[in-house]
């Protein structure tokens, strides 16, 4: 297991078990996935900007136990033109909650202002002459794989009651925003990057096995083109393709699945790989698979009904309280849960119950 283990952990090198909210962070960590998203939500801007010298930035001035409740990652590249801007700071915040954050403009511009203020601190403490400090700018992307519509603006005057004449005086920005179950899988697709291709099977992750099975097969065929230096993109992609289909697919479609996956690539021991990752997940104690696969199944489309309803109801739910729902595992409770969901006449109501 020792060998499996590691095998698994060199392309997968975060906690398994959190796959749902770490995966497009997983995949982030590829440069060339970094610009197959800047594709996809700035295409004006690809041009410009040297992948290739793409840097992962170490977030060490923000806390410990902050930077473990977040998902964002920041990346510094060169931006190429006769600007004086020689490098860009792009900041990608990957949001994987299932419900929206209405807190999400203010995040943003907090972290922006961090991340600034480290460049402070630095010239501060290599006393650099402050005629020579210059901010870089910040390219902001939220990545959102949410299943509930996002409707909530990304800017600060949405939290706020404030008259039309005092606006001007509220700091505005421009935030790059993709929901990814929301997009149009042809604009996810359109420049036939890899990572839209997966990003169209993960809008599927639900969906029933025809419809998973056409967007697996549709990818495999596009990641199957990837030429020989691009092998360790196509390696991941279909690392990661396999660990959606543990984690998020009924135990009973599983090997059917990866049996597709099997047949349509070449050159990898795909069973082997998803036998060691399923041996890995039993280990850590998460595998959804044979005693417990169903079950938490139809508990998250529990979850998942309740806060729709609301959303229905409600126009929008607080993270609290769509917290608190996705925490009962108890699917009798939940049952009872829906039920008064469709008769509560408020939130506190049902947050009473």
């Amino acid at each position: 297991m020792a060998k499996k283990e590691t095998e698994i952990g060199s392309f997968f090198d975060i906690p398994i078990e959190h796959f749902p909210d770490r995966s497009a962070r997983w995949l982030l960590q590829d440069k060339e996935n970094v610009r197959g998203l800047v594709e996809i939500v700035a295409s004006e801007l690809v041009a410009f900007l040297d992948f290739s010298q793409l840097a992962h930035l170490n977030r060490s001035f923000i806390s410990d136990t902050l930077r473990e409740q977040e998902s964002d990652i920041l990346f510094s590249v060169p931006f190429q033109s006769d600007s004086e801007t020689d490098e860009l700071l792009i900041y990608i915040l990957i949001e994987h909650q299932s419900t929206v954050d209405v807190l999400m403009g203010f995040r943003v511009l907090f972290y922006m202002m961090q991340i600034w203020d480290s460049q402070r601190q630095e010239w501060e403490s290599s006393n650099v002459p402050k005629s020579q400090w210059r901010l870089r700018p910040i390219l902001p992307i939220v990545f959102y794989t949410g299943s509930q519509r996002w409707t909530t603006p990304l800017t600060l005057t949405a939290l706020m009651d404030i008259p039309e004449v005092l606006t001007r005086f509220v700091p505005t920005y421009e935030t790059l925003f993709l929901s990814v179950k929301e997009t149009a899988s042809s604009r996810l697709t359109q420049s036939d990057h890899p990572l839209g291709w997966l990003l169209a099977v993960l809008q599927k992750e639900d969906a029933d096995k025809g419809s998973i099975s056409d967007a697996l097969l549709e990818a495999l065929s596009h990641l199957n083109s990837l030429d020989t230096e691009q092998g360790d993109q196509r390696r991941r992609a279909i690392i990661y393709l396999l660990l959606l289909i543990l984690h998020r697919r009924p135990v009973e479609e599983r090997e059917e699945l990866i049996t597709l996956v099997d047949r349509y690539t070449q050159g990898m021991e795909v069973e082997t790989m998803a036998q060691s990752m399923a041996e890995v997940l039993i280990e850590q104690g998460i595998e959804q698979g044979i005693e417990q696969g169903i079950e938490q199944g139809e508990t998250r489309a529990k979850h998942e009904a309740i806060l729709k309803l609301l959303q229905f109801r409600f126009d929008t739910v607080p993270e609290s309280v769509a917290t608190r729902i996705t925490s009962i595992q108890n699917r009798t409770q939940l049952d009872s849960l829906f039920e008064k969901a469709l008769v509560a006449e408020s939130l506190d109501e049902l947050d009473a119950f």
